[in-house]
């Protein structure tokens, strides 16, 4: 399971603890924010794309979409999310339960401006009944992201 990924990696950084397990599903936004009592736009939520240099993970904040004329400008083609059979094979994690942890070799992490807005978010930890609150700084370090802003709909009018 790719939980089990998530927590050795997390626990040779000594925070395996931190990963809550949940009796419920949090394999969408609007389930995670009902197992852990908070906003839906505090679920870091991690989508999975296939760009011309391989498989890319973009996390996002809860109530972020997406832009796709920001996303073409960025990686240079149109948008398209892996299936659920490809996310498994080339992320390592089941769709629910994606996260930028613990992932597969050569898997590029970006971390969408959209979560700067929050001291802490809750990304999943490779099971879809399972998060861990995290900083944006503690986001950037175990992941491994790198910044952009190609997501929508979350700022204010």
């Amino acid at each position: 399971m790719s939980i089990e990924r998530v927590r050795a990696c997390f626990r040779e950084l000594g925070m395996e603890e931190r990963i809550m397990e949940f009796t419920v599903s949090s394999a969408t936004v609007e389930l995670a924010a009902q197992a852990l009592g908070c906003e839906g736009c505090r679920i870091a939520k991690t989508l999975s794309f296939m760009t011309a240099d391989g498989p890319i993970l973009i996390v996002c904040a809860g109530d972020a979409k997406v832009d796709n004329p920001r996303y073409k400008a960025r990686f240079g083609v149109k948008a398209r999310m892996l299936t659920p059979e490809e996310a498994v094979t080339l992320i390592g994690h089941a769709v629910g339960g994606v996260c930028p942890f613990a992932v597969n070799e050569g898997v590029k992490v970006y971390l969408d401006e959209s979560l700067r807005r929050f001291e802490t978010v809750y990304p999943a930890c490779g099971s879809s009944n399972s998060a861990i609150e995290m900083t944006m700084d503690e986001l950037e370090k175990y992941s491994g992201g790198t910044w952009v802003d190609v997501c929508k709909g979350w700022q204010a009018p």
